[in-house]
């Protein structure tokens, strides 16, 4: 392939021009892009496991940014934003849409507030979600939000609490659906405007089915594997849409009863400004006890009870959590995701 890309205003041709002018991982990604394997290196997110290192098809991630552009309407006089690492699929898939489509791709650093600087429009951005919360908490930053057209976030749940703060906002948001292996997102959920939805529905000719866990299968048509079989459980109401519920792994048994800790969390996150996740812990009576863990040092009895008072008016009598632990820090994955584990 020859070099054509557009960062920050100027066009690149060479490896050679480019050489010391932009971020160095930009440009390390652009060098492995343009040399003459057939693959980039990539790494699984490690939610259930060690990450591993997986050679990305460069034709899958041509064949899945070409879905996302088309969606989108992305083409030369666009303006996309990357603000996540190219060390992340997220982050590749950013410049390799910038590849094809021709649009300008302006790079900033990864950091929580990633349009500080920046007042001026994107037709794209992709954030992961606390990038947007920190970014609306500041008057200057959230009026430079607005100037977003589109943005996809991703990679961790997004709260009800943020969900509820994008209605107010013209930019179309949405939350993505995809993993490392499927080259970025299969489908996509509108988290405000006239569409949104709890739904999340298929791009292209992507669609769905179920295994017998109820777990989702993907068939990606556009890409070399085809079909995926996630650990993710669904509501499947068309074979082009479906409702998450969580991760199979993380489902709790209590009592003979089927909990969805992601599904308690995003009703509780308007009650807890901290970091914090549902697990379970071993109980004789019920198997496995549902509880909260907070990062953060542990609060007085009377508050730890104001909390599980308050969950009560949010969940069903058997969602709510039975005790409440505390971490001074959270273990996470390699791609920033938090681990599930009372230490």
């Amino acid at each position: 392939m020859l070099w054509n890309i557009r960062l920050n205003g100027k066009r690149y041709t060479s490896a050679n021009e480019i050489e010391g002018q932009e971020d160095e991982t930009v440009t390390n990604f652009l060098k492995e892009w343009y040399n003459n394997e057939d693959y980039v290196t990539g790494h699984t997110s490690g939610s259930t496991g060690t990450p591993k290192e997986l050679h990305l098809l460069k034709r899958d991630m041509i064949a899945s940014a070409e879905l996302t552009n088309r969606f989108f309407h992305i083409g030369t006089g666009s303006n996309l934003l990357l603000c996540l690492s190219p060390s992340y699929i997220a982050g590749k898939m950013m410049i390799v849409r910038a590849i094809l489509s021709g649009a300008n791709l302006h790079t900033v650093p990864p950091s929580s507030s990633p349009l500080a600087t920046l007042d001026m429009p994107f037709d794209l951005a992709a954030m992961v979600p606390m990038q947007v919360e920190t970014t609306l908490k500041s008057p200057s930053t959230r009026q430079h939000f607005t100037r977003l057209r589109q943005i996809l976030i991703g990679g961790a749940a997004i709260s009800s609490k943020l969900e509820k703060q994008l209605q107010s906002f013209s930019t179309n948001c949405y939350a993505t659906y995809g993993m490392t292996e499927t080259v970025s997102h299969v489908a996509l959920r509108p988290i405000n405007g006239p569409r949104q939805n709890s739904f999340y529905f298929a791009l292209g000719d992507v669609h769905f089915s179920q295994d017998k866990r109820g777990c989702l299968i993907i068939h990606a048509p556009h890409l070399h594997e085809q079909q995926f079989i996630t650990n993710d459980l669904v509501i499947l109401h068309t074979q082009t849409q479906f409702e998450w519920l969580g991760r199979v792994d993380n489902v709790i048994n209590s009592g003979g009863v089927k909990l969805f800790p992601e599904n308690i969390e995003h009703r509780l996150s308007p009650l807890i400004s901290r970091r914090f996740f549902i697990t379970s812990v071993p109980d004789e009576y019920l198997g496995q006890m549902a509880v909260i863990v907070i990062e953060d040092t542990p609060w007085p009895a009377n508050s730890q009870q104001e909390l599980l008072d308050e969950a009560r008016k949010h969940l069903a009598p058997y969602e709510v959590p039975k005790r409440i632990y505390f971490m001074d820090h959270f273990q996470e994955t390699y791609s920033g995701k938090i681990i599930r584990k009372i230490i």
